[in-house]
């Protein structure tokens, strides 16, 4: 497992993460934490637990990724602004990359699988983006490449840099430092860029403090490349969280996963609806699927061991249009 670990070098360092946390501040908002107290979560875990929600939804551009995106484009140069950036998502990264664009006065030409969202399509052309949509999100990044060669634009990764995961990391400094101390952490994991900076920087406040990721069982890179020892890759997405939809995992953002989660587990598109429709009734949140994730894990695969805990939750997003959000809770 050694070649698999990253560097202290390669780590972000609390000292970097304080510092991105104050160099992104004028740009993206402190997000609650929150304690989620419930007939439901009595019953699930005991009254003697304790749930606490990160609620990363009501972020700016509506999920975690500005924090990324924001700390990419400040570290461009003025002529790296001025050349314009590119990047390829299935929504969230593509909406935080036009944003992160527009306030820098930069723009952004963002590619997109047809299959995206109409709603998160419109929502990044809204901040000034130029999209480009393709097949599937294999071509998609044929396509970005083709961009970036072409009219040299910067490539903004949705998850494998430095300056992105240690963006967001920044979601785990301010839960360190807003919550009680936790003795058990989940966090959702697409590519694992986010995974990786929360549990870079709650490890190192928290050491303790048990980290789980969770992925939808249609897009199991993550879990995947666990079980071998080295990044892998799915021939196709299958699930309704497509905000968890890599098709691949990628060296840096594993090799720190692997470094500080505990383990990996997996949930199914009906618990993820479930869970949806649980944090709608209870907190009227209006959810994407991937934001209700981690409380399906809670409620699913990690019951046992959140008994008796004090548990986080990290709720990632709220980028959904009316009509799918009706359409899963019917």
């Amino acid at each position: 497992m050694t070649a698999d670990i990253p560097t202290a070098l390669e780590i972000p360092s609390l000292d970097e993460i304080r510092a991105t946390r104050q160099r992104i501040d004028p740009y993206i908002v402190r997000t609650p934490v929150w304690r989620w107290q419930s007939e439901t979560v009595t019953a699930a875990v005991g009254a003697d637990s304790e749930i606490w929600l990160k609620l990363e939804l009501f972020q700016k551009t509506g999920t975690f990724k500005s924090r990324g995106a924001v700390n990419n484009l400040l570290q461009l140069s003025a002529a790296g602004r001025e050349q314009g950036v590119t990047a390829v998502s299935a929504g969230n990264h593509a909406i935080a990359v036009a944003y992160a664009a527009q306030i820098f006065g930069s723009n952004a030409k963002v590619v997109m699988p047809a299959s995206a969202p109409h709603f998160r399509v419109e929502k990044a052309r809204s901040y000034g983006a130029e999209v480009a949509l393709v097949d599937d999100v294999y071509q998609a990044f044929a396509e970005v490449e083709r961009i970036q060669q072409e009219e040299g634009r910067a490539f903004i990764h949705p998850f494998e840099s430095r300056p992105i995961i240690a963006g967001q990391a920044t979601v785990g400094l301010e839960l360190c430092e807003d919550a009680p101390p936790l003795e058990l952490l989940i966090v959702p994991i697409g590519g694992g860029g986010l995974a990786a900076g929360i549990a870079a920087a709650v490890k190192q406040v928290q050491p303790s403090c048990a980290i789980f990721g969770v992925e939808p069982e249609g897009a199991d890179t993550m879990r995947r490349s666990f079980a071998s020892g080295r990044p892998q890759s799915i021939e196709q997405v299958r699930t309704i969280a497509t905000s968890l939809g890599a098709p691949a995992a990628q060296p840096y953002s594993y090799s720190l996963c692997r470094h500080f989660l505990d383990d990996v587990v997996l949930i199914s598109d009906e618990e993820i609806k479930r869970c949806m429709r649980l944090l709608f009734h209870e907190m009227k949140l209006a959810c994407e699927p991937a934001c209700a994730a981690t409380t399906a894990a809670l409620l699913g695969p990690l019951r046992q061991k959140a008994v008796g805990k004090r548990v986080g939750l990290i709720l990632c997003g709220s980028n959904i249009g009316v009509e799918t959000f009706t359409e899963l809770m019917s």
